[in-house]
C-alpha cells in the first residue's frame, strides 16, 4: 500500500486582477471549487479569498498531477462562473497559479492565514502578500510571472 501527504496552499487570481468575486456570492464559488476537488478525490481543508484572488488549502490525490488538477479546476470553475451570472465582471482566471507544498503540521496555521484574508488585505495588497510568499519559498525571481496575463 502506498501513502502520500500532498498538502498544497494554492493561490489563483482573476485575469488582470479584476475584483470580480463579490463577497455576497463568494461562498457559492468556494462550494463549487470544493466539488470539483471532491470529484477528483482531493480534500479541501479551506478556501477563502478576496475579490481578485482565492486561496485554497488542499490535499491533492496522487492519481492526478497538480498541473492537470489546476487546469481542470480553473476551466470548470470559469465555465460555471460565466454561466451562473453571479460574477459579471469575471473574464477568466489568470494564466498561472501559485502552489506551495506545506507540511501537515502547518495545516492549522495556514488555514487561519486563509481565514484571515479580509483583515490581512485591509493592510496589504495581493502583490505585497504574494511577494512575501514567493520570497519565503525562494522564488523571488518568479514574482512578476504570477502577475503576467498573456
Amino acid at each position: 500500500m502506498s501513502y502520500t501527504s500532498l498538502l498544497y496552499h494554492i493561490v489563483i487570481r482573476t485575469k488582470y486582477s479584476i475584483p470580480a468575486i463579490h463577497e455576497k456570492d463568494e461562498q457559492k464559488l468556494y462550494s463549487y471549487l470544493r466539488n470539483i476537488a471532491k470529484n477528483r478525490k482531493c480534500v479541501v481543508f479551506n478556501i477563502n479569498g478576496m475579490p481578485d484572488h482565492v486561496h485554497i488549502l488542499i490535499s491533492i490525490s496522487p492519481t492526478i498531477a497538480l498541473s492537470t488538477f489546476m487546469r481542470v479546476l480553473k476551466a470548470e470553475s470559469s465555465k460555471w462562473i460565466k454561466e451562473s451570472g453571479l460574477f459579471p465582471q469575471f473574464v477568466g482566471w489568470s494564466n498561472g497559479y501559485g502552489a506551495f507544498t506545506r507540511n501537515m503540521c502547518d495545516k492549522e496555521s495556514v488555514s487561519q492565514y486563509i481565514n484571515n484574508q479580509k483583515n490581512h488585505h485591509a493592510k496589504k495588497s495581493l502583490r505585497d502578500e504574494y511577494s512575501e510568499v514567493m520570497r519565503k519559498h525562494g522564488l523571488e525571481s518568479k514574482i512578476e510571472m504570477f502577475f503576467k496575463d498573456d
